[in-house]
């Protein structure tokens, strides 16, 4: 069997107890992004499975876009990334 050699871990370990590999990150040619994507992709660059720089790249993502995932998340779950919940989470 082969590995295709990549730049950081192949694996990590969530703050939950939960194994993230690689092959648990959305497609990079993804283009309908739901909240658990979104998560996906926001667990994995503050575990560290991925850098900030790949993820943007790989998904075509400006720096705000993903800084506002991020800062959903930190805010308010899993459940502020979700597109009908941008009114109610949205700072006046």
């Amino acid at each position: 069997m082969y590995l295709k050699r990549i730049d950081g871990p192949r694996a990590v370990t969530l703050p939950d107890g939960r194994t993230m590999t690689r092959a648990d990150l959305p497609p990079a040619d993804t283009r309908r992004w739901v909240a658990s994507r979104k998560a996906a992709v926001v667990k994995a660059v503050l575990a560290g499975l991925i850098t900030k720089a790949e993820a943007l790249d790989r998904y075509a993502l400006s720096d705000e876009e993903f800084s506002g995932w991020t800062q959903a998340v930190k805010d308010h779950g899993i459940e502020g990334l979700k597109v009908g919940a941008l009114k109610l989470y949205r700072q006046p």
